[in-house]
């Protein structure tokens, strides 16, 4: 290669990153939807192998995976400082990134509410609601790899409705556990507690909903 052809290559691409050619948005953006679907596995095997006793040190792999999102959500942040045009809109970027931080957020607190509680968990129930989050978080994973192709809107349309369709399962299958927590073998203090983490898994649930939303609202602006 020539002196000048590796200029005008240089050159070439320094104006694909002026002009948001490069697809670090995309890759940073599905790299968050990836932790996201992490904290859930992290969950559901928490939730499997835990006994009666609980320890605060099973928060670790937690910490680290909402310490990586944190990092990323801040690595969007630095990128869309310096990039002058981006491939998506600045605001649905960090819309994006944003609902994307907050679910392995809410996940490290949920564990952290559960390592500290001494009482009995309704664990089988838990589990399978673990079960619904991990389906969500697949389903977000594969809405947000569909952006840096140009997502087709009937694509989309279809698969936020089968994310709206399992966040409906999830909040179901809650009722059910609340259902049986009132009607159960435990006292006020109890009821409360589980009362407290039922809701946080509501939340966590709510979380995909939320990121799928903003990867809907993406697409029907562009198509």
């Amino acid at each position: 290669m020539t002196a000048q052809n590796t200029q005008l290559s240089r050159r070439m691409i320094s104006l694909q990153k002026l002009f948001g050619k490069d697809q670090k948005f995309y890759d940073l953006l599905e790299a968050s939807a990836e932790e996201a679907l992490t904290s859930t596995k992290l969950l559901a095997n928490y939730l499997q192998r835990m006994e009666s006793y609980r320890s605060i040190s099973d928060l670790d792999d937690f910490i680290q995976s909402r310490r990586k999102d944190k990092k990323l959500n801040a690595r969007i942040t630095e990128e869309l400082c310096r990039t002058f045009i981006t491939p998506l809109d600045r605001e649905d970027i960090e819309a994006l990134s944003s609902a994307l931080y907050k679910i392995p957020k809410t996940i490290e607190k949920l564990v952290a509410r559960i390592s500290i509680y001494p009482g009995k968990l309704p664990r089988e129930g838990m589990v399978l609601q673990a079960s619904y989050l991990s389906k969500a978080a697949e389903c977000v994973v594969g809405m947000v790899r569909q952006l840096r192709g140009g997502a087709n809107v009937e694509t989309i349309s279809e698969e936020n409705a089968k994310l709206q369709f399992i966040e409906g399962e999830g909040d179901r299958h809650l009722l059910e556990l609340i259902k049986e927590l009132y009607q159960g073998p435990y006292d006020a203090k109890e009821t409360v507690i589980l009362s407290e983490l039922f809701e946080m898994l509501e939340k966590a649930i709510d979380r995909f909903r939320d990121a799928g939303n903003v990867v809907f609202q993406i697409v029907l602006k562009y198509s």
